[in-house]
């Protein structure tokens, strides 16, 4: 029994299932004689839905992980360098890949028996934009032990709804220029058009932004319409299915009630034969030339 892998199993449980997980293996670190590694397992905080639920996405989508990572490093190494082109092709993949990390997260939350809103799903969102933003926050993400969703606001593209979006900073002042060195005025230049395109970059992020997350809200109110109407769909199948029983029952009982009829009609026309005869019978019997 060793810390790290107590961990791993309590944050891949369900959060209702943590505390008394927690509790059971605080007790076995006791039995052990692990005083130490029982008030390590105790400190461990119950994680939160929006929490469990990226550390769900880090659990069921292991492939990924690296990929968000990468992205990360390159975003931070741009916005470092002032390269506004890098930015804006960065920039693009970052949407589209947290987008579709959120609705993925959102279906293993719902495989999972916990199906999320847009409250927590904005969380996850936000974590994921504070794993490109900080290294720490990446480290955390990927170990899948977290205990509360990560702020967006934590460096550079602040992206959760009503977050005052990044800028950057303003590169440190130049030194005075000299006489005749035409450099120092290349090097302004350059800094200030690196500036222009990393605003330019940002306005298109904010933009973009805008777009995706109308889409994604599109997307998700048109899969809960599907989600409704297979749910119908199934329901008027189990309805068409006992109606065919029921059709089924009722001509088994048409063909019972024919056949009994039928024997009935036969059972008449004998018994109206045999009233017949006995009539005849009885006609002669009774007759004055029978009497003489």
């Amino acid at each position: 029994m060793d810390y790290d892998s107590v961990a791993d199993e309590l944050y891949a449980l369900r959060p209702e299932e943590f505390t008394a997980a927690r509790a059971s293996a605080v007790a076995s670190a006791r039995t052990a004689g692990d005083r130490e590694l029982a008030e390590r397992i105790r400190a461990l905080r119950k994680p939160s839905l929006a929490a469990w639920v990226s550390n769900l996405l880090v659990r069921g989508s292991p492939g990924e992980v690296e990929p968000l990572l990468r992205l990360g490093e390159g975003l931070r190494q741009a916005h470092q360098d002032l390269d506004g082109t890098q930015l804006r092709e960065l920039s693009r993949r970052q949407h589209a890949l947290i987008r579709a990390l959120s609705l993925q997260a959102r279906q293993l939350a719902k495989e999972a028996g916990h199906p999320i809103g847009e409250s927590v799903q904005r969380e996850v969102e936000n974590t994921l934009h504070a794993v490109l933003a900080d290294p720490e926050a990446a480290r955390a993400w990927a170990g899948g032990r977290l205990a509360k969703p990560l702020s967006a606001a934590v460096g550079f593209p602040a992206t959760a709804e009503g977050a005052r979006p990044w800028r950057p900073e303003p590169p440190p002042a130049p030194a005075p220029s000299r006489p005749g060195k035409k450099e120092d005025e290349q090097q302004r230049r350059r800094l200030a058009q690196a500036r222009q395109d990393a605003e330019a970059a940002d306005r298109e992020l904010r933009q973009r932004q805008d777009e995706a997350d109308a889409a994604g809200r599109e997307v998700a109110e048109a899969k809960e319409q599907v989600d409704g109407l297979q749910r119908r769909v199934e329901e008027l199948a189990g309805e068409l299915e006992e109606a065919r029983g029921a059709h089924q029952q009722a001509r088994f009982a048409e063909r019972a009630a024919r056949e009994r009829a039928r024997t009935a009609d036969r059972r008449a026309r004998e018994a109206g034969r045999k009233a017949t005869t006995a009539a005849a019978r009885l006609e002669r019997l009774t007759s004055p030339a029978s009497d003489a």
